[in-house]
């Protein structure tokens, strides 16, 4: 399968057979853009923010996922797992879902806005983890220390850092978010810089264990 990553939250799969999966479709947010309308087949939504939401970028008779439930759309199987967007059970900023993916032989987690450490039930039934897609940049989100602690509770092989302060956010984005360098320093891993595009296969996941950043598309 491979792994693209359009910045912010936003991520496309695609699956060996070319199931589309986009993640969190946005149009402009802080300086970043989304090359729309992207094909896809799948459309997958953690929360109901405006940064997260835009299906409107989606072209495609796709299917949306946007609900703590089971899907299972093709070579594609989808769960979702009710969380929260801070650390008081939704008061502050709402739910969250994280997703896991089941195509290819491998297991993709993507956490949205996950605000929380994780309970041991939650690990339990989201199960160990291939590729992690996971929030490190703070104030709104888990930051880097604590991205790096739910990391290991999914016991990730890879973890890919999301949202957080970039070289493509305007001014406001430098203010809101940090940047990955605490959850790279915390996960105490090995670091794959400046990969445009990750592909994955059963057999070769382990030759990513550790973190890796994706160039924003």
């Amino acid at each position: 399968m491979q792994i693209k990553w359009f910045g912010h939250s936003s991520f496309l799969l695609t699956s060996d057979v070319g199931t589309r999966t986009l993640i969190d479709p946005y149009y402009k947010f802080l300086g970043y853009r989304m090359p729309v309308p992207i094909e896809s087949d799948i459309v997958v939504v953690t929360h109901n923010h405006g940064d997260h939401n835009k299906i409107e970028a989606a072209s495609g008779n796709y299917v949306l996922v946007n609900e703590p439930k089971s899907y299972s759309c093709g070579d594609v199987r989808i769960t979702g797992f009710k969380t929260f967007h801070d650390k008081v059970e939704g008061k502050k900023r709402g739910p969250n879902i994280i997703f896991r993916f089941e195509m290819d032989g491998l297991t993709i987690c993507h956490c949205g806005d996950l605000g929380h450490l994780l309970s041991e039930e939650q690990v339990q039934a989201i199960g160990k983890v291939d590729v992690l897609m996971i929030p490190v940049g703070g104030r709104m989100t888990l930051d880097g220390t604590e991205a790096a602690h739910v990391m290991r509770q999914l016991q990730a092989t890879v973890a890919i850092p999301m949202h957080y302060r970039t070289k493509a956010l305007g001014f406001l984005g430098r203010l809101v978010f940090a940047k990955a360098d605490k959850f790279l320093t915390a996960a105490g891993t090995r670091s794959t810089l400046d990969v445009k595009a990750l592909h994955v296969t059963p057999q070769h996941v382990a030759d990513y264990a550790g973190t890796v950043t994706m160039q924003y598309e």
